[in-house]
């Protein structure tokens, strides 16, 4: 019997990412996680502030995300920083590991969330902005902003 493919439930989501960086290309992996790490998870409660992705010996890893210790949990409780497997095919790797080696190309994560009761977290190639693009980027997004105020007020009279 097949899943139905419901909208997925997101737990965490990296907003300033898009703020400090210009993202060139998004990647959707698995993530291999403790049963304690999933219970966290599904109390909704995760920070993607610091994380990033690091390519080691060609598997990927997601490292400084902060899912906090299960309140529930007992002895066996998992660490709250601790690193990550991705689940990625091997051409995707290679494809973030040779990009990422790059100059100002970083690996972050944007969203953590469930699909079909399975954790994914969601990963974009990034490249930094420098501080005069983020000045006009918000320049831009206030500007969109008080025209679309305008032609609504436009429109009501």
């Amino acid at each position: 019997m097949a899943k139905d493919n419901g909208p997925r439930k997101v737990v965490a989501s990296n907003r300033k990412a898009r703020h400090d960086y210009v993202i060139e290309d998004v990647y959707e992996a698995g993530i291999v996680l403790s049963g304690t790490e999933v219970k966290a998870l599904r109390m909704g409660r995760a920070s993607l502030v610091d994380g990033y992705v690091a390519v080691d010996r060609g598997e990927a890893w997601l490292e400084n995300v902060h899912i906090p210790e299960y309140t529930e949990g007992t002895w066996n409780n998992h660490a709250p920083r601790r690193k990550r497997k991705l689940l990625l095919h091997k051409e995707e790797i290679l494809r973030l590991e040779s990009k990422s080696r790059e100059k100002g190309h970083t690996v972050i994560p944007l969203q953590l969330y469930f699909l079909d009761g399975r954790a994914k977290v969601e990963i974009a190639l990034a490249r930094g902005k420098k501080e005069y693009d983020k000045r006009q980027a918000l320049r831009e997004k206030q500007d969109n902003r008080e025209a679309h105020r305008a032609m609504r007020q436009r429109e009501m009279r």
